[in-house]
């Protein structure tokens, strides 16, 4: 029996890639040969275990298909085709809305999304949504198949490599506070609100600080034009830092270097990032949106608008307020307790193993 993961585009640094790689290095522990194939590979992934789906071995009846729900692709066309028992990954689809004025491309492919994952819903005998969030969308979409939830699988121990020396040496012992967000550049994630209660916090509250966005721009250049246009107007240049694409140790630098997560994504379907500051213990203030309260629980502050003042009110709260961090500290490691390794690994084992016995 094979176990066959399939998704459209396999990525550096991407929520979804990365999941679907820890799961590839879980089903190997279990003891099986796992196999991975995507519509499309990054050139600095391609050459290894990754494949393209074109070039797969065609499943069995008996093999287990795995496919990661995102986007629009050929993909979502070609699974329901295939042999074997078929698991849906759902990782939500960005309402094509938000795309309009700065990527054609991306709005149709997102439209085409919903589309053809709701066409092909009768085809997958199980679901595993990110978060309950994506299940309720999974519903609505027309997906009647047992829908079970289960975490992003992020294999922590990556996170105890050697962060980027010279990032560290760019900002660390300045004095400053780092309020960071990380991200793609999209406008869904809402970075011009970010920008702006950025913008009460520096004048109100705290002129030694930067705001550092990090996430990579490729296809939202025209969005991040903008951004970067709206960041002059303001009076932020040199305050708000766009590292662009980085590389994971670099990505480990900001986080070590930050004071305060600050997010104000209106649409996420798990939000990773809002984990990943919680593993380095950063107090969150982040909008109340999407699935981002389920992902955070406890662990930070929840805003129920977007409203800068209230939103840099916030910031400055859990950066003067030391018993309040202390106390954020204590419920985000309450809830990154149920993001371990090992717990989320063991759920997935269990529902790959529901599939496994089915007959």
């Amino acid at each position: 029996m094979r176990i066959i993961q399939l998704l459209p585009t396999m990525s550096f640094g991407d929520a979804v890639s990365n999941d679907a790689v820890a799961i590839h290095r879980m089903i190997g522990e279990m003891g099986r040969e796992p196999e991975i194939y995507a519509s499309h590979i990054e050139p600095r992934l391609q050459g290894g275990y990754i494949r393209y789906a074109e070039g797969m071995i065609p499943p069995s009846e008996e093999d287990v298909l795995i496919y990661h729900a995102s986007t629009g692709d050929p993909l979502n066309n070609l699974v329901p085709r295939l042999p074997g028992k078929k698991m849906i990954r759902y990782h939500n689809i960005t309402p094509p809305q938000y795309f309009r004025g700065y990527s054609e491309e991306a709005e149709a492919r997102c439209a085409a999304g919903y589309r053809e994952i709701s066409r092909i819903a009768r085809y997958f005998s199980r679901g595993i949504a990110d978060s309950d969030y994506n299940r309720q969308d999974m519903r609505r979409m027309g997906y009647r198949c047992p829908v079970d939830v289960c975490p992003i699988v992020i294999p922590w121990e990556d996170y105890g490599q050697e962060p980027d020396p010279e990032v560290l040496e760019t900002y660390r012992g300045d004095g400053w506070t780092n309020l960071l967000f990380v991200g793609r550049i999209a406008p869904n994630k809402r970075q011009e609100n970010l920008i702006r209660a950025f913008y009460d916090y520096h004048w109100r509250y705290n002129p030694k600080s930067r705001l550092i966005i990090l996430g990579n721009p490729v296809g939202m250049e025209t969005y991040l034009g903008k951004l970067k246009e709206y960041t002059t107007r303001l009076g932020l240049e040199g305050r708000v830092v766009f590292t662009g694409r980085t590389g994971f140790r670099q990505l480990l630098a900001y986080y070590r270097l930050s004071d305060v997560f600050v997010c104000m994504s209106e649409h996420e379907g798990f939000c990773v990032p809002i984990a990943e500051a919680m593993y380095f213990g950063l107090p969150i203030v982040a909008l109340r949106a999407a699935a981002v309260p389920e992902t955070m629980g406890r662990g930070g502050l929840l805003l129920d608008d977007p409203d800068p003042a209230a939103a840099a009110a916030a910031i400055d709260r859990v950066v003067r307020d030391e018993s309040l961090r202390q106390a954020v500290r204590k419920e985000q490691e309450k809830r990154l307790a149920q993001f371990s390794y090992e717990a989320v690994s063991r759920r997935m084992r269990q529902l790959i193993g529901k599939m496994i016995g089915e007959g």
